[in-house]
C-alpha cells in the first residue's frame, strides 16, 4: 500500500505549512522506549495529564527517527528533524488513523462491552479464519490509543477486520467508530466497569452503542435497555426470554462441556461447548450467532465451536531455570503481538543476553518473504542475542540471521536441545497455540506450584497514574518497593516504575536496594531505614540513605570523610508528630552546624511523614505537621548552598491533600491497588490475585469434624474440597472458622475449621466443581481491604505476609 508523508499531512490541520520531503512511512510509533523506532518511523509525540512525549524527541532522533507529529518543536531541535506542527496530537494520530482505513473496502466487524471483547475478537478469528484473511486488534488494544495503532496493520490482502472498541469517558466511542468503521456490530456483555465515568446507565449505554452508528446488523443478548440506544437492526438471543431472534437451552455435563440447543429463525440445532462457565457459555455463543449470520452451516458451526480453546490474552513473566526471566506469549503468533511482546522482554528483561523462541508466524494478507522481512528487521532492532525457531516455514526465511537454531516441531527441540544452556538471560516464548509452545514453559519454569500470586502490570501503571494525576505535572514521584514490593515482586515492579520514569524508588533497608542495583534498576534508590553499619555497602551500589538522627548522620559523614567523597547525596526525615524516626525541632541547631559549609554530602531532599492522612477527621493535625515541616524546611535551608526536595504526602496524602504536594511525594500501598478510603478504591485497579487449585473433594457426614482441634463440627452432611494453602502461605488463621471465604466458579466457599500451615478447606456442597478447578483466594471480586477488614488488620498486612514460596507472575494484557 503506497503510504507516505503527503497523504497523512493532507489529512491533518498543520500549523506550519512547510514543504516536507518525500518518506515512506514503515511504522507509526507513540513509545519511545521501543527498540524498534528507526529511519521509517513517524512518531507521534502524546502529551498527557502524566506523559509527554515531546521529553523523548532527542533520545529518538538519536535512535534514528527523523520525522515528527508534535504540538510545539523543542527549540535546540528545530533544524534536527522534520517536525508537523498540529494542535493535538493524539487527534492527529487518530486523524491518520481514519485517513488509513478509508484506503479499504472490506467488511468490518465492531466489538464493544464491559467484559468479553477480547476472548470473542481472538474465538471468531478462530472460526473464522479458515475463510478469510483476518486483520484484528492486537491483545487488548482497545482504547483511544490502541485503536489507531490496530488499524495500521491492516494491509491490501485482508478481506475481513475484527477491531475491539473499549471506553471510560463519555464522547471516546465517536471517535473509534470513525476509525473502525464497523459493518457488524458485536455488543458482548453489560457491567459496571467504569460506571463512575458516566452520569447514569443508559448514558453509559448511550456513549458505547455509538459505535454501531452506521451497522447493517447487531448482534447482542436479548437487553431492552440496551436495544432502544440501538438504531441499527438487531439479531438477538437468550437463554431466558423465548423473545429473542434466538432461543437457546443447556445442559452443563460434568466433563467442562455443554451442550446447548439453539432454535430460531427456522433453525433448531444443538452444538456442544468445551466450556462450563457462564462468561464462556455467553461468549461461545456471541460466536455461534455470528457465525449464523454469516451464513455458515450448522455442520461447520458444530465442527468449530467444539474444538474452542481457554485464551490466554496475557504476557505473564515468570521464573525459569538456571536464573533465567521467562517471558510467556505461548497462544499466538502474528506480527503486531511479536512487536508487542518485543517491548515487553526490553521492559522486563533481568539479564542483558536475549532469546527468542519463535515459531511460525501467521499474518493474514502478507506474502512470506515480506511478512519474514518485517519479523527479522524487529528482532535485530531488539538486539536478540540467541534466535531458536521452530516451524518448517520460518526456518527457511530467518537463517540468514546470526545466531539461529532451528527445529522442524516443539518436540524436535524438546528432544535435542540442552535446556540447561539456557542461563542467566531473558527468554522470550512466542509461539501459536497448535506449537504447544506451553510444553517449553512447563519445563523452562523454575517451580510449577499450584498456588500462584499474579500481579497485573496493567493495573500497576493504572494506579501510578491515577496518583500522578492528582499532582502537577513537574512534581516529582518517590515509589515505595519495600517489603518485596508490598509482597508483590521486588526487581519486576521497580522495572516497571522505571520504564514509567518515576523519579525515585524507596526500599527500607539497604539489602533491598542493592538487589535492585544487582538486577540492573538504574534509578536513584532511598533508603528508609538504614543501619549505620551498612553505609559503606550503600555508597558501592550508589544507595541513598535517609538520615533521620545526629548520631545517623556523624557516622555516615565519618565515612565520606575516609574515602573523601564529594556530595554524596543524603535525605534528611523531620519528625513533625508521627514520633518514628526523624530530627526534632530542637536539633536543628546541631543539624544546621554540621551541615554548614559540609561539601562531603548533598542534602538531595527534606522530608516528613503524616501521621493520619487517611482519616480527614485529623485534618487540623495534619495541617500543623505541614506547618512544623515548613517552619524546620526554612531554618535549615539558610546553612545550604541549594534548596533541596520537599516531600510530606504519601498515598492517603497524594488523594486527600494533593495541595500539599511541594516538589515531591512518596506512593505506596496505592500503587498495589488497596486505597485508604472506599472513594479512593474506586478509582484503583486491582493489582494482585492470589490463586491455588482443589486438591481434593470428599464428603463428610452428619457427626463428623473438620480439621485440627474439631473446631468445624458437621450437623448434616456436605461436601468439602481441600485447598493447598494455609497459614505458612501468608493467610491469616483469623480469617478461617467461617469468617473467611475464598472463590470457586465465582461463588463464595466458606472456610471450615482452623486453617492449617499448608492447606485449609472450604464448603462446597452448593458448588458444581472438581478437583484442579481454580480457587481464588482474593482479586477482582475479592478484595484485600475486605479480608483486611473482617481479620482487624490493614491491607499492608494481607499483601506483605503472602510467603516467598508463593510463586509470583507478572503480566500484561
Amino acid at each position: 500500500m503506497n503510504y507516505t508523508l503527503q497523504h497523512i499531512t493532507s489529512t491533518l490541520d498543520i500549523k506550519n505549512q512547510e514543504k516536507f520531503p518525500d518518506f515512506n512511512v514503515e511504522n507509526i510509533s507513540i513509545d519511545s522506549r521501543s527498540l524498534q523506532n528507526n529511519n521509517g518511523t513517524l512518531f507521534f509525540a502524546l502529551k498527557g495529564n502524566n506523559h509527554d512525549g515531546h521529553q523523548y524527541i532527542e533520545q529518538l532522533i538519536e535512535k534514528g527517527v527523523s520525522f515528527f507529529v508534535v504540538e510545539h518543536i523543542p527549540i535546540h531541535l528545530k533544524d534536527k528533524a522534520h517536525f508537523i506542527v498540529v494542535k493535538n496530537t493524539l487527534k492527529a494520530l487518530q486523524k491518520t488513523a481514519i485517513y488509513y482505513r478509508n484506503l479499504f473496502q472490506f467488511p468490518t466487524i465492531g466489538i464493544t462491552g464491559s467484559n468479553g471483547k477480547t476472548i470473542v475478537k481472538e474465538w471468531l478469528n478462530f472460526l473464522l479464519s479458515p475463510d478469510f484473511k483476518i486483520v484484528r486488534s492486537p491483545k487488548s488494544y482497545n482504547s483511544q490509543v490502541g485503536v489507531p495503532l490496530s488499524i495500521f496493520g491492516i494491509n491490501e490482502n485482508h478481506n475481513l477486520g475484527i477491531f475491539e472498541a473499549g471506553i471510560s469517558q463519555k464522547g471516546e466511542m465517536e471517535k473509534l467508530q470513525e476509525i473502525i468503521q464497523p459493518n457488524i456490530g458485536i455488543f458482548t456483555h453489560l457491567g459496571n466497569a467504569h460506571d463512575e465515568s458516566f452520569e447514569n446507565l443508559a448514558e453509559k449505554i448511550k456513549e458505547k452503542t455509538a459505535l454501531f452508528r452506521n451497522c447493517e446488523v447487531v448482534l447482542l443478548e436479548k437487553n431492552a435497555e440496551v436495544e432502544k440506544h440501538i438504531s441499527s437492526p438487531t439479531i438477538t438471543w437468550s437463554f431466558e426470554n423465548k423473545e429473542a431472534d434466538y432461543f437457546l437451552s443447556k445442559k452443563i455435563k460434568s466433563n467442562k462441556l455443554t451442550d446447548i440447543e439453539i432454535t430460531g429463525k427456522n433453525l433448531d440445532f444443538k452444538v456442544s461447548i468445551p466450556f462450563n462457565d457462564d462468561a464462556s457459555i455467553n461468549n461461545a455463543t456471541t460466536c455461534i450467532i455470528t457465525m449464523l449470520f454469516l451464513k455458515y452451516s450448522t455442520k461447520d458451526i458444530k465442527e468449530r465451536i467444539e474444538q474452542l480453546y481457554p485464551i490466554e490474552l496475557r504476557l505473564q513473566a515468570k521464573k525459569g531455570i538456571n536464573n533465567c526471566l521467562l517471558i510467556d506469549d505461548s497462544y499466538s503468533s502474528d506480527y503486531q503481538s511479536l512487536q508487542i511482546a518485543l517491548d515487553f522482554l526490553e521492559q522486563q528483561k533481568l539479564h542483558s543476553k536475549k532469546t527468542i523462541i519463535l515459531s511460525d508466524v501467521f499474518q493474514g494478507g502478507l506474502p512470506l518473504n515480506e511478512l519474514y522481512q518485517k519479523v527479522a528487521s524487529a528482532i535485530k532492532s531488539n538486539k536478540i542475542n540467541r534466535i531458536i525457531t521452530i516451524g518448517e516455514t520460518i526456518s527457511s526465511y530467518l537463517n540468514d540471521l546470526p545466531n539461529v537454531i532451528s527445529f522442524s516441531t516443539t518436540s524436535d527441540f524438546l528432544k535435542q536441545f540442552n535446556l540447561d544452556s539456557f542461563e542467566n538471560e531473558t527468554i522470550l516464548i512466542k509461539g501459536a497455540r497448535n506449537f504447544y509452545f506451553d510444553e517449553i514453559v512447563v519445563v523452562l519454569e523454575e517451580k510449577n506450584h499450584e498456588t500462584v500470586l499474579e500481579i497485573n502490570l496493567d493495573a500497576l501503571s493504572h494506579n501510578l497514574n491515577f496518583y500522578k494525576s492528582k499532582l502537577a505535572p513537574k512534581t516529582k514521584i518517590m515509589v515505595m518497593v519495600k517489603a518485596f514490593g508490598y509482597g508483590n515482586g521486588g526487581y519486576e515492579i521497580a522495572k516497571l516504575l522505571e520504564h514509567n520514569n518515576v523519579d525515585y524508588l524507596g526500599v527500607a533497608f539497604a539489602d533491598e536496594g542493592i538487589a535492585l542495583r544487582k538486577s540492573g534498576i538504574k534509578v536513584p534508590i532511598m533508603v528508609l531505614n538504614p543501619e549505620n553499619s551498612s553505609f559503606h555497602a550503600m555508597i558501592a551500589y550508589d544507595l541513598e540513605p535517609e538520615i533521620y538522627s545526629i548520631t545517623g548522620l556523624q557516622a555516615f559523614l565519618k565515612i565520606a570523610k575516609q574515602q573523601n567523597i564529594i556530595s554524596y547525596p543524603i535525605h534528611l526525615k523531620v519528625d513533625t508528630g508521627m514520633h518514628r524516626l526523624g530530627f526534632e525541632s530542637h536539633e536543628l541547631p546541631e543539624l544546621k552546624k554540621l551541615l554548614k559549609n559540609n561539601n562531603f554530602i548533598e542534602v538531595k531532599s527534606v522530608f516528613s511523614h503524616l501521621a493520619a492522612s487517611d482519616d480527614i477527621t485529623f485534618k487540623d493535625f495534619t495541617e500543623l505537621q505541614f506547618n512544623r515541616f515548613e517552619k524546620f524546611y526554612k531554618e535549615l535551608i539558610s546553612v545550604l548552598h541549594k534548596k533541596p526536595i520537599r516531600h510530606i504526602l504519601n498515598t492517603s496524602g497524594i488523594f486527600n491533600y494533593p495541595h500539599f504536594q511541594m516538589e515531591m511525594a512518596r506512593l505506596g500501598i496505592g500503587l498495589y491497588g488497596a486505597g485508604n478510603s472506599t472513594i479512593e478504591n474506586k478509582h484503583l485497579q486491582n493489582v494482585s490475585t492470589l490463586k491455588s487449585i482443589i486438591s481434593q473433594i470428599r464428603t463428610v457426614e452428619n457427626g463428623e469434624s473438620i480439621g485440627y482441634s474439631r473446631k468445624y463440627l458437621v450437623k448434616e452432611k456436605i461436601k468439602v474440597a481441600t485447598i493447598p494453602i494455609g497459614y505458612a502461605d501468608g493467610i491469616r488463621r483469623g480469617w478461617g472458622n467461617g469468617i473467611g471465604y475464598v472463590l470457586i466458579n465465582n461463588q463464595k466457599a466458606t472456610i471450615l475449621g482452623n486453617i492449617c500451615m499448608d492447606m485449609l478447606m472450604v464448603d462446597v456442597t452448593s458448588i458444581n466443581c472438581n478437583p484442579g478447578d481454580e480457587v481464588i483466594i482474593f482479586g477482582e471480586q475479592l478484595r484485600v481491604n475486605e479480608i483486611a477488614e473482617k481479620t482487624n488488620t490493614i491491607s499492608y498486612e494481607i499483601l506483605t505476609g503472602i510467603s516467598q514460596r508463593v510463586k509470583r507472575i507478572f503480566y500484561k494484557n
